[in-house]
């Protein structure tokens, strides 16, 4: 019987560390797919579905009810249409414009809700997030009352202190100055407590490193803090510039997108050739140019952002 059984030991296969404690291939369980299966099947009825079927669309015309493939036409209408141009120009003046001048203005009060001497520092900061909750009709149209030639309430402001009138909305300079004026106004706060926050992540010590080395107020801001703050400055810039290339609610409600297309957006003009002349497939075909433009602009931002960081 000893024998036989150390036989069988001998036979058998000796396991080593490595199989001894190799994991078991465990099967996917069906809660798991259970619980993302509503929400993928809600991407896919409401995001992937209409997403592809515009792509579709903008191959296609339609005469008389009939659908035609058309290929790159759409895309090469747009090469030839001046009112696209001018929505890409107005859009790139807006850009140039009002994104730095807000990132700026959110720094400077940024760093002023970050000082220590500041009382109610949380009521000041929920105020100036205030604007970006305000729904975008809303806040337009409040604009639109403000901004009115006759009546308005910062014409009376003007005249009270002796200066002629402003056609805020009708002259075409002053009605890209009030949409500048409105967009400022509203995402500076949004993007103050954004870049408050990547503030308060910077240690004291920097601030107290900077001083003792002689450095000035400006100097430690320049120099040390804003190197450091450089990601949520680049997050900050992309997403406005995100926003700006979509810009549709603020100028349809104040001008409609003119005087003379003065304030005409990419977006705007895709309404208009999609829900007033009813031509989906080239409003299909100006959507995907705006997305391509997106997906360029943001890339090369952070290109540079990149760059920037290996110097």
């Amino acid at each position: 019987m000893v024998a036989l059984d150390s036989g069988k030991d001998a036979a058998a296969p000796v396991r080593g560390p490595r199989a001894a404690h190799r994991p078991r291939r465990r099967r996917p369980r069906l809660s798991g797919w259970l619980f993302a299966g509503p929400a993928a099947v809600l991407f896919a009825l409401f995001f992937a579905y209409p997403l592809g079927a515009s792509l579709i669309q903008s191959f296609t015309t339609e005469d008389a009810g009939t659908v035609r493939w058309v290929g790159l036409d759409q895309y090469r209408r747009l090469l030839h249409d001046p009112a696209f141009a001018e929505s890409l120009l107005n859009t790139g003046l807006i850009l140039l414009v009002q994104v730095p001048l807000m990132i700026a203005l959110a720094l400077v009060l940024a760093a002023l809700l970050n000082q220590s001497w500041l009382r109610f520092r949380g009521t000041w900061r929920a105020v100036h997030f205030l604007p970006a909750v305000t729904t975008l009709v809303a806040y337009a149209v409040v604009f639109q009352v403000l901004l009115k030639t006759d009546n308005g309430l910062v014409n009376q402001a003007l005249g009270a202190v002796g200066l002629s009138p402003v056609d805020w909305l009708n002259d075409p300079t002053w009605a890209r100055v009030s949409l500048i004026l409105t967009l400022t106004w509203r995402w500076t706060g949004y993007n103050a407590v954004i870049l408050l926050a990547g503030l308060q992540s910077i240690g004291r010590d920097q601030y107290e490193a900077a001083a003792l080395d002689g450095a000035s107020t400006f100097t430690t801001y320049t120099r040390v803090i804003l190197p450091q703050l450089r990601p949520v400055v680049l997050f900050c810039v992309v997403t406005s510039t995100i926003g700006t290339l979509q810009l549709f609610d603020e100028n349809y409600v104040l001008t409609r997108g003119g005087p003379d297309d003065a304030t005409l957006t990419p977006v705007v003009h895709l309404y208009r050739v999609g829900f007033q002349q009813f031509d989906f497939g080239y409003a299909a075909a100006i959507a995907w140019v705006v997305v391509a433009l997106i997906a360029a602009i943001s890339a090369l931002q952070y290109v540079a952002f990149g760059r920037e960081r290996r110097r």
